[in-house]
């Protein structure tokens, strides 16, 4: 099986591979995007966004327009591109969460093999409670349908961890988003002891930063995400309010992988972590 078919992907995988499918056959062509854009019949900014992946849903007609402007003949090749163009154009279930998730970072968390967390404010979202969930969404001034849907979004999204492949998480938060918990003193036990309990899996690693201490990542969060196949390469993701930037350029990725490699040490050890967590969880 060629590699393009190799493994199945969420629709967000196979959309950026397929923009990756024709970026290659474009170049092995010999032409520029203007070239393949005037023999495709298309714009030159529709046929910029369909291969950069701005576009994020083309038809199979502008797909089969560019491999005949890019002198792709019929086969197998041809078949397995337009495969993929199919396949992107399926839903995941997180289409239906577009008010309360960002589809585009779900759609790569699915298919993750290994994903690192850093979280400086809340509890990493895969590692959550339900009883969490709504204390937070509260106070953010969440009204209570969002706040539901919020809980049911991302319950679902957590069930990759239950996977028969599950992806390695490294989790690494800030002690203030238990202290902020004060207040909510079941919603805190309930999150800690859950913690623990996920911690006991061996696809699971969690660690603390301290918050009396400054560390490298007083900049934001970020989350690594790293896939099965080596040619799909790794992303970073910076949540914003409304969906969130995706980095994929090589200096930018190795500079947030240095920064969690930093957070990793300067952070309590796991074990620490743990005995910190069981503390707090025994304390009434």
């Amino acid at each position: 099986m060629s590699p393009i078919m190799a493994t199945r992907y969420s629709p967000t995988i196979r959309r950026r591979r397929l923009s990756a499918e024709l970026r290659r056959v474009r170049l092995a062509a010999r032409k520029t995007s203007e070239e393949a854009a005037a023999d495709a019949g298309l714009s030159k900014s529709t046929y910029s966004n369909i291969e950069s992946g701005v576009k994020k849903r083309p038809t199979v007609p502008e797909v089969e327009a560019v491999l005949g402007a890019c002198e792709v003949p019929p086969g197998r090749e041809y078949d397995e591109i337009l495969a993929l163009c199919r396949q992107s154009l399926e839903r995941g279930w997180w289409t239906r969460y577009r008010d309360v998730l960002a589809p585009r970072f779900v759609g790569f968390e699915t298919e993750a093999r290994a994903i690192t967390t850093w979280q400086p404010v809340m509890i990493p979202g895969l590692l959550q409670v339900p009883e969490y969930m709504k204390v937070t969404a509260q106070a953010c001034l969440a009204g209570p349908q969002e706040i539901r849907r919020a809980i049911d979004a991302r319950m679902t999204r957590q069930r990759i961890l239950e996977d028969q492949d599950p992806p390695e998480l490294w989790a690494i938060f800030d002690e203030g988003s238990l202290l902020r918990l004060e207040g909510h003193p079941e919603a805190k036990r309930v999150q800690v002891g859950h913690i623990l309990d996920m911690a006991r899996r061996p696809n699971v690693t969690v660690q603390m930063t301290r918050a009396n201490r400054l560390n490298p990542g007083c900049g934001g969060s970020c989350v690594v995400l790293e896939f099965p196949d080596p040619i799909d390469p790794t992303v970073v993701f910076l949540e914003t309010a409304t969906d969130g930037i995706y980095l994929e350029e090589p200096d930018e990725v190795a500079r947030y992988q240095n920064l969690v490699d930093h957070l990793r040490l300067v952070a309590l050890r796991p074990e620490e972590t743990l005995d910190y967590l069981r503390e707090v969880h025994l304390t009434p």
